[in-house]
Protein backbone atom coordinates (compact mmCIF):
# COMPACT_ATOMS: atom_id res chain seq x y z
CA UNK A 1 0.00 0.00 0.00
CA UNK A 2 1.14 3.22 -0.71
CA UNK A 3 1.46 6.05 1.65
CA UNK A 4 -0.15 9.24 1.98
CA UNK A 5 3.41 10.88 1.44
CA UNK A 6 4.53 8.88 -1.05
CA UNK A 7 1.11 9.72 -3.32
CA UNK A 8 1.78 14.00 -2.29
CA UNK A 9 5.54 14.07 -3.19
CA UNK A 10 4.34 15.16 -6.61
CA UNK A 11 5.64 19.05 -7.54
CA UNK A 12 1.78 19.23 -7.32
CA UNK A 13 -0.42 17.61 -5.22
CA UNK A 14 -2.63 14.73 -6.63
CA UNK A 15 -6.23 14.44 -7.31
CA UNK A 16 -8.19 11.02 -8.52
CA UNK A 17 -11.17 12.05 -10.85
CA UNK A 18 -13.73 9.02 -11.67
CA UNK A 19 -16.11 10.24 -13.79
CA UNK A 20 -19.33 9.18 -16.16
CA UNK A 21 -23.03 8.19 -16.23
CA UNK A 22 -24.94 7.21 -13.59
CA UNK A 23 -25.01 3.99 -12.42
CA UNK A 24 -21.02 2.93 -14.59
CA UNK A 25 -19.76 1.90 -11.27
CA UNK A 26 -18.17 5.34 -10.60
CA UNK A 27 -18.66 5.00 -6.35
CA UNK A 28 -16.95 1.36 -5.94
CA UNK A 29 -14.19 2.29 -7.92
CA UNK A 30 -13.44 5.07 -5.87
CA UNK A 31 -13.72 3.42 -2.65
CA UNK A 32 -11.35 1.13 -3.88
CA UNK A 33 -9.04 3.39 -5.19
CA UNK A 34 -9.24 5.38 -1.70
CA UNK A 35 -8.52 2.06 -0.04
CA UNK A 36 -5.65 1.07 -2.26
CA UNK A 37 -3.72 4.77 -1.74
CA UNK A 38 -4.07 4.65 1.68
CA UNK A 39 -4.65 7.80 3.30
CA UNK A 40 -7.17 9.00 1.16
CA UNK A 41 -10.89 10.91 0.87
CA UNK A 42 -13.72 10.57 -1.88
CA UNK A 43 -15.47 13.64 -2.68
CA UNK A 44 -18.99 14.17 -4.31
CA UNK A 45 -19.21 15.59 -7.65
CA UNK A 46 -22.95 14.47 -8.12
CA UNK A 47 -25.56 17.33 -8.48
CA UNK A 48 -27.96 15.08 -6.65
CA UNK A 49 -25.92 13.96 -4.12
CA UNK A 50 -25.94 16.97 -2.03
CA UNK A 51 -29.25 16.65 -1.04
CA UNK A 52 -29.68 15.03 2.70
CA UNK A 53 -33.09 14.47 1.50
CA UNK A 54 -32.09 12.12 -1.75
CA UNK A 55 -30.76 9.46 -0.05
CA UNK A 56 -32.13 6.76 -2.01
CA UNK A 57 -33.06 8.31 -5.08
CA UNK A 58 -29.56 9.55 -6.19
CA UNK A 59 -27.86 6.43 -5.06
CA UNK A 60 -25.71 8.07 -2.37
CA UNK A 61 -23.27 4.99 -0.60
CA UNK A 62 -24.39 3.84 2.52
CA UNK A 63 -21.85 3.21 5.63
CA UNK A 64 -21.21 0.01 3.80
CA UNK A 65 -20.63 1.04 0.10
CA UNK A 66 -18.35 3.79 1.81
CA UNK A 67 -15.83 1.01 2.89
CA UNK A 68 -14.45 2.96 5.91
CA UNK A 69 -13.25 5.81 3.34
CA UNK A 70 -13.98 9.66 4.77
CA UNK A 71 -16.47 10.86 2.02
CA UNK A 72 -17.27 14.49 1.88
CA UNK A 73 -19.51 16.81 0.19
CA UNK A 74 -22.15 14.15 0.24
CA UNK A 75 -25.46 14.86 2.08
CA UNK A 76 -25.21 18.43 3.29
CA UNK A 77 -27.16 20.43 1.74
CA UNK A 78 -31.33 20.69 2.23
CA UNK A 79 -33.33 20.42 0.18
CA UNK A 80 -34.97 23.59 0.60
CA UNK A 81 -31.84 25.01 -0.82
CA UNK A 82 -30.83 25.41 -4.55
CA UNK A 83 -26.82 24.10 -4.61
CA UNK A 84 -25.74 25.15 -7.93
CA UNK A 85 -21.71 24.66 -9.59
CA UNK A 86 -20.36 27.49 -8.43
CA UNK A 87 -21.27 27.20 -4.80
CA UNK A 88 -20.34 23.24 -4.96
CA UNK A 89 -17.10 24.25 -6.64
CA UNK A 90 -16.13 26.35 -3.27
CA UNK A 91 -17.26 23.46 -1.73
CA UNK A 92 -14.80 21.48 -3.36
CA UNK A 93 -11.85 23.61 -3.31
CA UNK A 94 -11.69 23.96 0.69
CA UNK A 95 -12.13 20.01 0.95
CA UNK A 96 -9.27 19.24 -1.73
CA UNK A 97 -7.13 21.77 -0.18
CA UNK A 98 -7.97 20.75 3.84
CA UNK A 99 -7.29 17.22 2.29
CA UNK A 100 -3.58 18.10 0.73
CA UNK A 101 -2.51 20.18 3.85
CA UNK A 102 -3.84 16.95 5.98
CA UNK A 103 -1.63 14.67 3.38
CA UNK A 104 -4.43 12.72 1.88
CA UNK A 105 -5.53 11.99 -1.69
CA UNK A 106 -8.80 13.35 -2.73
CA UNK A 107 -10.38 10.96 -4.98
CA UNK A 108 -13.23 13.22 -7.13
CA UNK A 109 -16.49 11.18 -8.26
CA UNK A 110 -19.31 12.13 -9.82
CA UNK A 111 -21.72 12.24 -13.01
CA UNK A 112 -22.24 16.23 -13.05
CA UNK A 113 -19.92 17.32 -15.67
CA UNK A 114 -20.94 20.90 -14.85
CA UNK A 115 -19.37 20.76 -11.87
CA UNK A 116 -16.07 19.35 -12.78
CA UNK A 117 -15.90 21.65 -15.08
CA UNK A 118 -16.49 24.82 -13.20
CA UNK A 119 -13.80 22.98 -10.42
CA UNK A 120 -11.29 22.31 -12.95
CA UNK A 121 -11.34 25.44 -15.04
CA UNK A 122 -13.28 28.22 -13.29
CA UNK A 123 -16.42 29.50 -13.85
CA UNK A 124 -17.04 32.75 -16.73
CA UNK A 125 -17.55 35.54 -14.62
CA UNK A 126 -20.86 37.19 -16.15
CA UNK A 127 -22.35 39.65 -14.30
CA UNK A 128 -25.83 39.63 -12.80
CA UNK A 129 -28.67 39.75 -15.42
CA UNK A 130 -30.53 42.95 -15.81
CA UNK A 131 -34.09 41.24 -13.89
CA UNK A 132 -36.32 43.47 -17.01
CA UNK A 133 -33.90 41.66 -19.53
CA UNK A 134 -34.26 38.29 -18.12
CA UNK A 135 -38.60 38.51 -17.42
CA UNK A 136 -38.46 39.51 -21.19
CA UNK A 137 -36.75 36.83 -23.02
CA UNK A 138 -37.86 33.93 -20.41
CA UNK A 139 -41.49 35.41 -21.84
CA UNK A 140 -40.69 34.95 -25.38
CA UNK A 141 -41.53 31.90 -26.81
CA UNK A 142 -38.19 29.48 -27.66
CA UNK A 143 -38.67 30.01 -31.78
CA UNK A 144 -39.06 33.93 -31.62
CA UNK A 145 -36.19 33.72 -28.47
CA UNK A 146 -33.98 31.61 -31.08
CA UNK A 147 -34.41 33.85 -34.21
CA UNK A 148 -33.23 36.79 -31.67
CA UNK A 149 -29.97 35.53 -30.90
CA UNK A 150 -29.45 34.32 -34.34
CA UNK A 151 -29.30 38.39 -34.40
CA UNK A 152 -27.37 39.39 -31.38
CA UNK A 153 -25.08 35.84 -31.34
CA UNK A 154 -25.28 34.11 -34.57
CA UNK A 155 -22.52 31.67 -33.87
CA UNK A 156 -24.53 30.77 -30.60
CA UNK A 157 -27.61 30.16 -32.59
CA UNK A 158 -25.84 27.87 -34.81
CA UNK A 159 -24.41 25.97 -31.78
CA UNK A 160 -27.75 25.83 -29.77
CA UNK A 161 -30.80 23.51 -30.45
CA UNK A 162 -33.41 26.15 -31.27
CA UNK A 163 -35.96 23.73 -28.85
CA UNK A 164 -33.72 23.83 -25.98
CA UNK A 165 -35.95 26.90 -24.24
CA UNK A 166 -33.18 27.18 -21.40
CA UNK A 167 -29.70 27.95 -22.80
CA UNK A 168 -31.17 29.76 -25.83
CA UNK A 169 -32.65 31.85 -23.33
CA UNK A 170 -29.36 31.82 -21.21
CA UNK A 171 -27.61 33.04 -23.96
CA UNK A 172 -29.74 35.52 -25.60
CA UNK A 173 -30.12 37.07 -21.91
CA UNK A 174 -26.25 37.37 -21.22
CA UNK A 175 -25.90 38.60 -24.80
CA UNK A 176 -28.48 41.39 -24.57
CA UNK A 177 -27.94 42.47 -20.41
CA UNK A 178 -23.80 42.33 -21.17
CA UNK A 179 -23.25 43.34 -24.46
CA UNK A 180 -20.87 40.46 -24.95
CA UNK A 181 -21.73 36.44 -25.88
CA UNK A 182 -22.04 33.68 -23.75
CA UNK A 183 -18.68 32.23 -25.52
CA UNK A 184 -17.02 35.22 -24.71
CA UNK A 185 -17.72 35.05 -20.98
CA UNK A 186 -16.50 31.75 -20.88
CA UNK A 187 -13.40 32.48 -22.56
CA UNK A 188 -12.82 34.49 -19.18
CA UNK A 189 -13.17 31.71 -17.18
CA UNK A 190 -11.44 32.42 -13.78
CA UNK A 191 -10.65 30.37 -10.59
CA UNK A 192 -10.16 26.99 -11.78
CA UNK A 193 -7.65 24.45 -10.08
CA UNK A 194 -6.35 22.34 -13.16
CA UNK A 195 -2.95 23.83 -13.16
CA UNK A 196 -2.22 23.74 -9.26
CA UNK A 197 -2.92 19.79 -9.17
CA UNK A 198 -1.71 16.50 -10.76
CA UNK A 199 -4.77 15.23 -11.97
CA UNK A 200 -5.08 11.42 -12.23
CA UNK A 201 -8.30 11.20 -14.52
CA UNK A 202 -10.60 8.95 -15.73
CA UNK A 203 -14.08 8.28 -17.39
CA UNK A 204 -16.23 5.02 -17.11
CA UNK A 205 -18.54 4.75 -20.50
CA UNK A 206 -19.23 1.29 -20.51
CA UNK A 207 -21.77 -0.42 -22.70
CA UNK A 208 -25.09 1.18 -22.96
CA UNK A 209 -26.96 -2.70 -22.81
CA UNK A 210 -24.82 -2.73 -20.02
CA UNK A 211 -25.66 0.38 -18.17
CA UNK A 212 -29.56 0.48 -19.29
CA UNK A 213 -29.74 -2.87 -17.39
CA UNK A 214 -28.01 -1.39 -14.34
CA UNK A 215 -29.91 1.65 -14.02
CA UNK A 216 -33.22 -0.10 -14.45
CA UNK A 217 -32.39 -2.99 -12.05
CA UNK A 218 -31.10 -0.52 -9.27
CA UNK A 219 -34.64 1.59 -9.78
CA UNK A 220 -36.42 -1.46 -8.58
CA UNK A 221 -34.02 -2.22 -5.50
CA UNK A 222 -34.75 1.64 -4.58
CA UNK A 223 -38.43 1.64 -5.54
CA UNK A 224 -38.67 -1.30 -2.79
CA UNK A 225 -36.36 0.01 0.05
CA UNK A 226 -37.91 3.32 0.84
CA UNK A 227 -37.94 5.94 -2.31
CA UNK A 228 -41.47 6.08 -2.19
CA UNK A 229 -41.42 7.01 1.19
CA UNK A 230 -38.26 9.36 0.97
CA UNK A 231 -40.59 11.27 -1.88
CA UNK A 232 -43.52 11.27 0.70
CA UNK A 233 -41.56 13.12 3.17
CA UNK A 234 -40.15 15.06 0.70
CA UNK A 235 -43.57 16.50 -0.48
CA UNK A 236 -44.78 16.74 3.26
CA UNK A 237 -42.16 19.80 3.66
CA UNK A 238 -44.54 21.86 0.82
CA UNK A 239 -41.21 23.11 -0.91
CA UNK A 240 -41.29 24.98 -4.27
CA UNK A 241 -41.32 22.25 -6.56
CA UNK A 242 -39.01 24.37 -8.81
CA UNK A 243 -36.16 23.53 -6.45
CA UNK A 244 -33.51 21.10 -7.83
CA UNK A 245 -34.66 18.78 -5.24
CA UNK A 246 -38.19 18.61 -6.38
CA UNK A 247 -37.25 18.27 -9.93
CA UNK A 248 -34.70 15.63 -9.33
CA UNK A 249 -35.21 12.14 -11.50
CA UNK A 250 -37.80 10.12 -9.30
CA UNK A 251 -39.24 12.90 -7.53
CA UNK A 252 -42.02 14.09 -9.53
CA UNK A 253 -42.97 10.56 -10.77
CA UNK A 254 -43.27 8.98 -7.35
CA UNK A 255 -45.01 12.47 -6.23
CA UNK A 256 -48.13 11.79 -9.27
CA UNK A 257 -47.79 8.21 -7.83
CA UNK A 258 -49.00 9.51 -4.33
CA UNK A 259 -51.53 12.29 -5.85
CA UNK A 260 -52.84 9.04 -7.36
CA UNK A 261 -52.20 10.13 -10.93
CA UNK A 262 -50.67 6.86 -12.23
CA UNK A 263 -49.84 3.43 -10.74
CA UNK A 264 -46.78 2.59 -8.95
CA UNK A 265 -45.76 0.70 -11.90
CA UNK A 266 -46.20 3.79 -14.09
CA UNK A 267 -44.01 5.18 -11.43
CA UNK A 268 -40.80 3.26 -12.08
CA UNK A 269 -41.36 2.84 -15.64
CA UNK A 270 -41.61 6.18 -15.74
CA UNK A 271 -38.26 6.88 -13.66
CA UNK A 272 -36.31 4.29 -15.65
CA UNK A 273 -36.77 6.23 -18.70
CA UNK A 274 -36.50 9.31 -17.61
CA UNK A 275 -32.84 7.99 -15.43
CA UNK A 276 -31.81 5.93 -18.98
CA UNK A 277 -32.60 9.46 -20.63
CA UNK A 278 -30.08 11.05 -18.16
CA UNK A 279 -27.39 8.68 -18.22
CA UNK A 280 -27.51 9.05 -22.02
CA UNK A 281 -27.32 12.41 -21.79
CA UNK A 282 -23.87 11.63 -19.63
CA UNK A 283 -22.81 9.36 -21.86
CA UNK A 284 -22.94 11.11 -24.57
CA UNK A 285 -21.24 14.38 -22.68
CA UNK A 286 -18.24 12.55 -21.37
CA UNK A 287 -17.57 11.06 -24.27
CA UNK A 288 -17.07 14.29 -26.02
CA UNK A 289 -16.36 17.14 -23.25
CA UNK A 290 -13.60 16.42 -21.34
CA UNK A 291 -9.95 16.68 -22.75
CA UNK A 292 -9.28 13.87 -25.51
CA UNK A 293 -6.33 12.80 -23.44
CA UNK A 294 -8.11 11.80 -20.94
CA UNK A 295 -8.62 7.96 -20.56
CA UNK A 296 -11.95 6.22 -21.23
CA UNK A 297 -13.16 2.65 -19.63
CA UNK A 298 -15.04 1.03 -22.25
CA UNK A 299 -16.05 -1.96 -20.89
CA UNK A 300 -18.53 -2.60 -18.01
CA UNK A 301 -17.10 -3.52 -14.50
CA UNK A 302 -16.78 -6.53 -12.14
CA UNK A 303 -14.49 -7.31 -8.90
CA UNK A 304 -11.33 -7.72 -11.52
CA UNK A 305 -12.41 -5.36 -13.49
CA UNK A 306 -12.30 -2.46 -10.45
CA UNK A 307 -9.29 -3.69 -8.89
CA UNK A 308 -7.29 -3.29 -11.82
CA UNK A 309 -8.33 0.19 -12.70
CA UNK A 310 -7.81 1.00 -8.66
CA UNK A 311 -4.19 0.13 -9.39
CA UNK A 312 -3.74 1.93 -12.75
CA UNK A 313 -4.99 5.11 -10.78
CA UNK A 314 -2.74 4.76 -7.91
CA UNK A 315 0.30 4.17 -10.02
CA UNK A 316 -0.66 7.17 -11.56
CA UNK A 317 -1.11 9.53 -8.61
CA UNK A 318 2.39 7.89 -7.28
CA UNK A 319 3.90 8.96 -10.65
CA UNK A 320 2.14 11.93 -11.24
Amino acid sequence: MASPSSLTANAQPPVALIAGPTASGKSALAVALAQMAGDAVVVNADASQVYADLAILSARPDEEEMGGVPHRLFGHVDASQAHNAARWSDEARGVISHAHAAGKVPVLVGGTGLYLRTLLYGIAPVPEIDPAVRAAVRTLPVADAHAALAVADPDAALRLNPADTTRVARALEVVLSTGRTLADWQRAREGGIAGDIALAPLILLPPRDWLRERCDRRLVAMFASGAIEEVEALLARGLDPDLPAMRAIGVPQIAAYLAGDIGRADALEQTQAATRQYAKRQFTWFRHQPPADWPRHEESLNIDSIKHLAIILRDKLLTG
